[in-house]
Order: C-alpha cells, then sequence, then structure tokens
C-alpha cells in the first residue's frame, strides 16, 4: 500500500513573503561585509590646503613732477615746469625741497605776466623763476631754521620763522612735507623772485 506525501500549495502571499525576507537577509549580508571592509582600511587623513597670501606691494612715492600733476592746485607750476623744460630735472634722483606757488599765487601775479613767461622767447627768465623755488636737499619743516638758504638758481633765499610759520622771502609756507620720492613739496602762497630781475620788461 503506498503512502500519499500530502503536497502542500503555498499561497501567493506567503511565497511574496518569503521572497522579500530573503532579499532582505542577502542585503544585510552584504551591507555586513562592505562595512567590514570599510573598518580594516585606514582613515585617510584630513588633508588642509595653507591658503595662498600674496603680500600686497607696499605703494612707491611718487616723483615731484608726478605728485604736482596729480594736484589741480598746481596745474599752473606744472604747465610752467613743463615749459622751462624742467620736468626731467625734477624727475631726478634729487633730492630736492621745492617751495611750490599754487594756482592763486600765480593768479596773483600782475595780468598777462605768466602767459608772457610761458613763451619760448622768456624760457630763461622762466627757469631763473623757478629754479629760485628750489634748494639742494630734502629740508622737512621741523628741521627749518631762519636766515638764508642758497637756491639752486644761486641766489639765497631769505627764510624767517616766527608763531605764524615758515615765511620765504615773505611767502608763507601753507602746507609742508609732501614727501616725494626725490624730495619734499612745501606749499607757497606767492610766487617769489630772484634778487635783480625784473619781469616788468617781458
Amino acid at each position: 500500500m503506498e503512502t500519499e506525501v500530502p503536497i502542500r500549495v503555498v499561497p501567493p502571499k506567503e511565497k511574496n513573503m518569503r521572497k522579500t525576507i530573503g532579499i532582505a537577509v542577502a542585503a544585510a549580508a552584504l551591507l555586513v561585509a562592505c562595512g567590514s571592509d570599510d573598518n580594516d582600511a585606514a582613515p585617510e587623513a584630513p588633508t588642509t590646503e595653507a591658503p595662498m597670501t600674496t603680500d600686497a606691494p607696499a605703494e612707491e612715492a611718487q616723483d615731484i613732477v608726478a605728485i604736482a600733476s596729480g594736484n589741480e592746485d598746481f596745474s599752473t607750476l606744472v604747465a610752467a615746469v613743463s615749459a622751462a623744460g624742467l620736468v626731467e630735472t625734477l624727475q631726478g634722483e634729487g633730492p630736492f625741497t621745492v617751495f611750490a606757488p599754487n594756482n592763486d599765487a600765480f593768479a596773483a601775479l600782475p595780468e598777462g605776466l605768466v602767459d608772457k613767461l610761458l613763451l619760448p622767447e622768456n624760457k630763461d627768465v622762466l627757469v631763473q623763476i623757478l629754479t629760485y623755488h628750489v634748494v639742494s636737499g630734502a629740508v622737512m619743516a621741523a628741521d627749518v631754521t631762519a636766515g638764508d638758504v642758497p637756491s639752486v638758481e644761486g641766489s639765497n633765499i631769505a627764510v624767517t620763522t616766527n608763531d605764524g610759520g615758515v615765511q620765504v622771502n615773505g611767502a608763507a609756507v601753507i602746507a609742508a612735507d609732501i614727501v616725494a620720492s626725490n624730495g619734499v613739496i612745501h606749499v607757497i602762497d606767492a610766487v617769489i623772485l630772484p634778487p635783480g630781475l625784473d619781469v616788468s620788461a617781458l
């Protein structure tokens, strides 16, 4: 007599559940394996890049002509220096101390005199006047002492000091110690003329 083996029919829902459980178990095993490999590997040391630093170059001082050219109050002086052919001289190594008349100082001269001085035929007179405003060496305001100071033109400038400040041939220094790469500028409120120069003859 044969024994019948009962056949169990698995419902579709149970089949799907078993399949899902199998997949989950396999995925868990895979994650464990990967985690083991990651733990075995030496951790990478964090890398930090040093920040790039660029030192900005120190701003270089400008020469006397460049400073005067960059200031509208010296536009007449710059035109005179150019007409006299003294640009390269005042761009030179120096050092120079320049007593620089501003535009108001030139405007105070007799009417039409500036225009005459800028003419080519009066170049020698203009050079004489401008170089009379220049002293060799860089003399800061704190170092100024009363007395006669030789100018580049050759004649002396009379420097006086008092509670009101510094005067050169009676012209007041209204701004001092404008430092240039080749000297220093002191602004004065009048144009000074060398002794014996008669500009009325122009």
